[in-house]
């Protein structure tokens, strides 16, 4: 073999052992700047970490303010904040106390309706009143209204302690296949509040480790939105959050309506809101989504949680 022949088979085994060490590590990059993003989303100053309050609101007048004489007491703000009227049709407005210096969509009103989460439209945002580093605004679940009291100064904000991780592991990124249903099926999904939402479920991800196949259904948070996941497995309750993990996958090239493939990295597993807090109000994973297998990805317990 002349010493050409040799020495390009050398550069040809090198290249291809460069290849396969640039796989791995590529994906590991990824992962990385993935996991740095939602750091930065939950530690954010309006991130899930600030929330101090999920406050239920009665029909009729709920006084609102940080002192205890009020019908609903914050944790944060002046000590009488005003009143928040919540009308038997369910429509929901304030009338600030004089002095308060709070703001309702940056404006400084007296008072104003309440849009809530679920009732705005488009890319809006539910109205916001804003009291120093605190505000609120109100949410609906399963017909009640609460309002959701954030302040970038919560103790969980200031005294987070970061994410453990599972080592990245490529083996955990699984190409699965796409099953439409067509009609979509209902999926019936409880929450950690004790309600129970029915969502469309538009097909099922079907994967196989260690010599099994495995399901999975996700619902879609907004028409054209990624597949959303919320799922458990062995290791809930013991190395990760019991109630469920989050998990987001990009819809199939061919679209949801037809046969195809879909990635499930689950090195994205993430937990939810609640893991962090008590005042989330985040879904369950239903038993059609627990796996008989310890997916050994993605985020594990949070060791700051004090609920």
């Amino acid at each position: 073999m002349s010493r050409v022949v040799v020495f390009l088979f050398a550069l040809i085994a090198g290249v291809a052992t460069v290849s396969a060490a640039e796989a791995p590590s590529t994906h590991a990059h990824e992962i990385e700047q993935w996991r740095a993003a939602r750091v930065a989303r939950l530690t954010a100053p309006d991130g899930w970490l600030s929330l101090i309050g999920l406050e239920w609101l009665h029909e009729g007048a709920n006084r609102v303010g940080s002192a205890a004489d009020n019908d609903i007491v914050l944790k944060a703000g002046p000590a009488h904040l005003g009143t928040v009227t919540l009308a038997a049709d369910g429509a929901a407005s304030i009338a600030l106390a004089k002095d308060s210096g709070a703001t309702v969509d940056g404006k400084p009103v007296a008072a104003a309706p309440l849009v809530d989460d679920m009732h705005v439209q488009g890319d809006a945002a539910p109205t916001t009143v804003r009291f120093g580093n605190a505000n609120f605004y109100v949410i609906e679940r399963d017909g009640r209204k609460a309002l959701r009291v954030k302040d970038s100064d919560a103790e969980a904000r200031r005294d987070f302690v970061g994410i453990d991780y599972f080592p990245i592991d490529p083996s955990w990124r699984i190409e699965a296949d796409w099953v439409p249903f067509v009609p979509p099926h209902d999926l019936q999904i409880g929450s950690v509040i004790g309600t129970i939402d029915t969502v469309k479920v538009p097909g099922k991800a079907v994967f196989h480790r260690d010599g099994h196949t495995f399901e999975l259904l996700p619902y879609q948070e907004e028409p054209g939105g990624e597949l959303f996941f919320v799922l458990a497995d062995r290791t809930s309750g013991k190395q990760t959050y019991g109630a469920a993990r989050f998990l987001y996958a990009a819809l199939p090239a061919g679209g949801i309506d037809k046969p195809g493939k879909l990635v499930l990295d689950f090195n994205k597993a993430y937990n939810p809101p609640c893991a962090f807090t008590p005042f989330a109000t985040c879904p369950l994973a239903p038993p059609e989504n627990r796996l008989d297998l310890a997916v050994t990805a993605g985020e594990k317990k949070y060791r700051g949680s004090g609920h």
